[in-house]
């Protein structure tokens, strides 16, 4: 190994790889039995409560100015509140194996994204990359085009895509404006504040009628290991990350976390695993790695 390898770095990406893995996983096991917006709006406060204790023990609680709270509101909004709240109401009719392989079109939409603003410049094997990507969807839907009758499946499928375009939107808005802040716990302080605020507005308005007494304890643990790890950890590793590498080769973890929420999915939860999800897998996979391959 390189003795100049930021083994920070290094440690937070293994980290973010391993655990939003795991995430698919608790995601559906939570929305067994509590309402999708009670998931996120009670994750992203937990987290909060988490990240002020922290920062009260550093005596670093203060306020980060308007101009900055704007730029904590945009990621805020665009990847906690829709992308994480719509996978969640998505894994509500979509197995926690196919989100996963799903998302994992996000380093894709990334790099067209790039290309759309000028922050990167097209290639050949990027369009061979985007091309393969295409090919795994593809080969999702090729015998189960008949699924997409089925109102709920064709709706979770909906939520899925739009927060899989949110969640590239804020990977690429939060690399240009990294350099906004240095206090990573301060910024997501006031980010998971701010989701966890709409979000429990969201879940009083569309589920009004919850009964808390009917939430399995299994779901209730699921929602608390998604806020300590799926949130705090995970999200101050992507964001040192992203401090350090660009955007795009921080959303290629998305395969790692695709082959280990398919795993577990097939483990834990009986998810059936077909041979066209696993070509789609890895036709998906090797698109993201031919576009971000890098012989140095």
């Amino acid at each position: 190994m390189n003795p100049k390898t930021d083994l920070k770095l290094v440690f937070s990406l293994i980290v973010v790889g391993l655990v939003w893995g795991t995430t698919y996983l608790g995601i559906r096991v939570a929305v067994e039995t509590i309402p999708p917006w009670y998931i996120t709006s009670i994750r992203q406060g937990i987290a909060a409560l988490l990240v002020l204790s922290l920062l009260l023990y550093r005596k670093q609680l203060s306020w980060i100015g308007w101009n900055n709270l704007k730029f904590q509101l945009i990621p805020s909004m665009l990847m906690i509140v829709i992308a994480n709240g719509f996978t969640t109401i998505a894994e509500q009719t979509v197995t926690s194996g196919l989100t996963s392989i799903m998302s994992a079109l996000s380093p894709i939409v990334i790099f067209l994204g790039s290309i759309a603003f000028g922050l990167q410049k097209p290639s050949l094997k990027g369009f061979v990359g985007v091309i393969l990507g295409f090919l795994g969807v593809v080969f999702i839907f090729r015998n189960g085009l008949e699924d997409l009758l089925d109102p709920n499946y064709k709706t979770g499928m909906l939520f899925l895509g739009i927060a899989i375009l949110s969640w590239s939107a804020g990977t690429i808005y939060s690399k240009k404006h990294a350099h906004q802040s240095s206090n990573i716990a301060l910024n997501l302080f006031y980010q998971f504040g701010i989701s966890s605020l709409v979000q429990v507005v969201l879940a009083v308005l569309l589920s009004p009628r919850t009964s808390v007494s009917a939430w399995s304890t299994r779901s209730i643990g699921a929602v608390l290991y998604l806020a300590v790890f799926g949130s705090v950890v995970a999200f101050f590793c992507y964001y040192y990350a992203l401090k350090r590498v660009s955007a795009v080769q921080v959303s290629i973890l998305n395969y790692v976390n695709t082959i280990i929420a398919v795993f577990l999915g097939w483990l834990l939860l009986d998810e059936v695993i077909t041979y066209d999800l696993v070509i789609a897998t890895a036709l998906i996979i090797s698109g993201v790695f031919i576009i971000n391959y890098r012989k140095k």
